[in-house]
């Protein structure tokens, strides 16, 4: 009985009413929020349109909780600003990583850091933007144990307050392309003209195709940026050292395929260097003897038999 009147007693108290009104009110709003998040997304094919959809859904369902907790309160909104600020102190000096993490969040989303699908390198480690929660940024990993720019299967969660503490590397933000090198290493002797002309028409036939969208994003990074213009397309240049002749070529390339493009520059490379029939060959580690040192080996006999002295 003494149990019955106390929650009589609770029930007759209007601030515990409203509280109960609002836990009733949060419940029915987010199992509507998560019906929709799971329901309507269904239909759209398209993945960008689909993860923006499903976040704008979860956005206003917390938008929606929280006015309606406020229309709740509004007779009391004193009273409910006082408890808040008391409870907001404690929270805030207990979960201060927590609330870096959401002013990162703030940060990611309006400072334009990264959004989803963008290549970054994030804490130390390289991976594809796979989502971003209030906390948390999502990444699909890179590198590691798999060499080159290819996924290795994990999934990585990194809080947002990273933004803060470390820079943050974007491989497709203004400018979806990397500039990338390859040498390849030529005997002396062999035609140095044939063979850049080789690599360079090579170059323009595998990679020259990036020119064009890459030459009209950068003049957008010159127009916004202070930054100098640069080279967009292939370039071959020539070293000398002291074993062979060093051809580098540097060409840009889709962050996302420069492996694959590396593979067919270096396939067609060789490939034409064979057909150049020995006027151009490959170069490898070699030692050339200049001067053998002088053997003085003198043959005497003693009691014993012949004895040798170097």
């Amino acid at each position: 009985m003494d149990i019955i009147n106390t929650i009589q007693n609770w029930l007759k108290d209007p601030f515990i009413i409203k509280i109960i009104q609002v836990c009733i009110g949060i419940l029915v709003i987010t199992l509507v929020i998560r019906v929709l998040s799971n329901s309507v997304p269904r239909y759209i094919q398209d993945n960008d349109i689909r993860y923006h959809l499903r976040k704008a859904i979860n956005f206003i369902g917390y938008g929606l909780i929280f006015l309606f907790a406020a229309s709740i309160f509004s007779d009391n909104f004193r009273q409910l600003t006082v408890i808040f600020g008391v409870i907001g102190a404690g929270i805030a000096f207990a979960l201060q990583e927590v609330i870096a993490s959401f002013a990162g969040w703030v940060a990611i989303s309006f400072g334009q850091f990264y959004k989803p699908g963008d290549r970054v390198l994030l804490g130390g480690i390289m991976g594809d933007v796979i989502d971003i929660s209030i906390l948390r940024s999502t990444l699909m990993e890179c590198g590691d144990w798999v060499k080159a720019d290819l996924y290795n299967g994990r999934i990585v969660r990194i809080a947002n307050s990273f933004v803060f503490k470390e820079p943050v590397f974007n491989y497709s933000a203004d400018f979806p392309f990397v500039w990338d090198e390859i040498t390849v290493p030529v005997k002396y002797g062999s035609d140095r003209r044939l063979t850049k002309e080789i690599i360079q028409r090579v170059a323009d036939y595998v990679v020259g195709e990036y020119v064009p969208d890459a030459r009209e994003r950068w003049q957008n990074m010159v127009r916004k940026y202070l930054i100098e213009d640069a080279r967009i397309e292939p370039s071959v240049t020539l070293i000398a050292n002291d074993n062979w002749m060093e051809f580098t070529l540097r060409y840009v390339v889709d962050y996302k395929k420069r492996r694959g493009k590396k593979d067919e520059l270096f396939t067609n490379i060789l490939d034409e260097i064979d057909r150049t029939e020995g006027r151009v060959s490959i170069a490898s580690t070699t030692v050339h003897l200049v001067q053998t040192p002088i053997f003085d080996v003198r043959v005497s006999k003693d009691e014993n038999g012949f004895k040798a002295q170097v």
